[in-house]
């Protein structure tokens, strides 16, 4: 089954999301950073929320009969005393985006932003479509400036059929034999892939897709790989030890968020070690996007 509307759907929806948090990034103000309570100690931003609302208000209008979406976000600490100024800001920011891209010709109100971020509250399940989104992955790099993405996967059956992810730090060449955070290199990057079709690569532009592959390198010692930067995540001392193990000589490329699957889908490296410690907790929405975009050509369960 070929899912060419959800698809273009999936990068218009990503790459708006996109655009606002690499605005939001660049005049990013300490106001815009709110704890959030819980297992998981990463911040939430207006980005974040901003993004979250304009992914589901995309989707939502493309396929308002059979939507849902199990995203990261909620509006409960908005609504609280103190949230109307940053619910304000979300508003403008998502408004803007909408008006650049002259699609929709509305204005969203302030309940409507509300609504949307909570319209991620589904708890999916093996029937039918299901969206998944994380907003901003990776969003401690994106409060330090780093890498960070917005991860959007449809699961139809169970299965993930499609992934975008939008890497708006990523530069467009390989980063292989250079810095991920070169100032050098021109970055932005939407990965895409539909299950059975391969994995694409853009601009976030949108110009100039090429078809992009895994790295050919089969021998470890020539094998360099990825992992997370944040050490909380992930057992750094494992997979020092499994890399050593199978003779892997290169040091680890560590960046933030599912960032890492587009930089493996084109073959900036060749393996990606994660090992989760002790009560850290995976979400559907951490690597749902990034799987298929690795696999491209594989149906996932």
């Amino acid at each position: 089954m070929a899912y060419d509307k959800e698809l273009a759907a999936a990068i218009k929806a990503a790459s708006l999301a996109a655009r606002l948090c690499r605005k939001v990034q660049k005049a990013l103000l300490q106001s815009d950073v709110r704890s959030k309570h819980g297992r998981n100690k990463s911040p939430v931003t207006v980005a974040d929320y901003g993004s979250q609302a304009l992914v589901s208000f995309v989707l939502q209008q493309e396929f308002p009969g059979e939507f849902s979406l199990v995203a990261e976000e909620d509006s409960n600490d908005l609504r609280k005393d103190g949230g109307g100024e940053i619910v304000e800001r979300i508003t403008k920011l998502v408004n803007e985006s909408l008006t650049s891209d002259g699609s929709y010709g509305v204005s969203l109100s302030s309940e409507d932003i509300l609504k949307a971020i909570d319209s991620g509250k589904s708890e999916g399940g093996s029937q039918g479509r299901h969206w998944v989104l994380d907003p901003i992955d990776g969003t401690k790099g994106f409060v330090k400036g780093d890498q960070y993405a917005v991860a959007l996967a449809l699961l139809d059956s169970g299965n993930v059929v499609l992934g975008v992810l939008a890497c708006p730090n990523l530069p467009l060449t390989s980063i292989s034999f250079a810095h991920p955070h070169s100032p050098n290199n021109e970055v932005g990057c939407l990965f895409f892939a539909e299950v059975g079709r391969g994995t694409y690569m853009q601009p976030l532009d949108g110009s100039s897709t090429v078809k992009v592959q895994v790295s050919a390198v089969e021998n470890p010692e020539e094998a360099s790989f990825f992992e997370s930067y944040e050490a909380a995540h992930s057992m750094h001392d494992l997979s020092s030890l499994i890399a050593q193990k199978l003779g892997v000589k290169a040091a680890p490329i560590r960046m933030d968020s599912q960032v890492k699957y587009g930089a493996l889908s084109r073959g900036d490296g060749a393996i990606y070690l994660r090992f989760p410690r002790n009560g850290y907790r995976e979400k559907i929405w951490d690597h749902a996007a990034g799987s298929i975009v690795v696999t491209g050509n594989t149906n996932l369960s």
